[in-house]
């Protein structure tokens, strides 16, 4: 199969389906330049969001505009981790990824000055898909670094097995 048709909160998208590594071929998730689709999934997350959460947490690059739609309506600060360190960094936690969905492992860059927003904090990781659960495991890892407490997780989409209470939009398949 080539694509898969998904709905949420009344926009349909048929999403491109792309081959990666030993899991054959995956639905491709787009929310960077489609604010139609980024805003409606960000309107049907807002009651994902758990009570006493004080700061999002999202990593570069799908999810950012999610989380960024997610904060402008929920009132809610965000914070982002880089996948690349920046000059102007300072003092920046890292922290690798050993897989990601993809097959590449990665190394996560948080900024010193943006770690310092999580101390003391009640912190939801957010994503646009949460498939082993690797990703969010290292966001967590910045936030009980910086001194903050995980409050949860939510995802536009869930995919495959996680053992991460994970509170999510829809499932996709694993492998199409």
């Amino acid at each position: 199969m080539d694509h898969l048709n998904v709905n949420i909160g009344g926009v349909s998208r048929t999403l491109p389906t792309v081959r990666t590594g030993n899991l054959g071929r995956v639905p491709l998730v787009e929310f960077v330049g489609d604010s139609e689709f980024t805003n409606a999934v960000a309107q049907e997350m807002l009651a994902l969001i758990p009570e006493g959460t004080e700061v999002l947490l999202t990593v570069v690059t799908n999810a950012l505009p999610l989380t960024h739609e997610l904060s402008d309506r929920s009132g809610l600060p965000y914070v982002c981790v880089r996948k690349k360190r920046r000059t102007y960094m300072q003092n920046p936690l890292i922290q690798d990824v050993p897989s990601m969905t993809l097959g590449v492992a990665e190394t996560l860059w948080l900024d010193g000055p943006h770690a310092a927003r999580l101390h003391g904090k009640r912190v939801t990781v957010v994503q646009d898909v949460v498939a082993s659960g690797g990703t969010a495991l290292a966001l967590t890892r910045f936030i009980e670094r910086a001194g903050g407490t995980l409050e949860g997780y939510v995802a536009a989409f869930k995919q495959g097995q996680t053992t991460l209470p994970v509170r999510y939009l829809q499932e996709l398949p694993r492998s199409l």
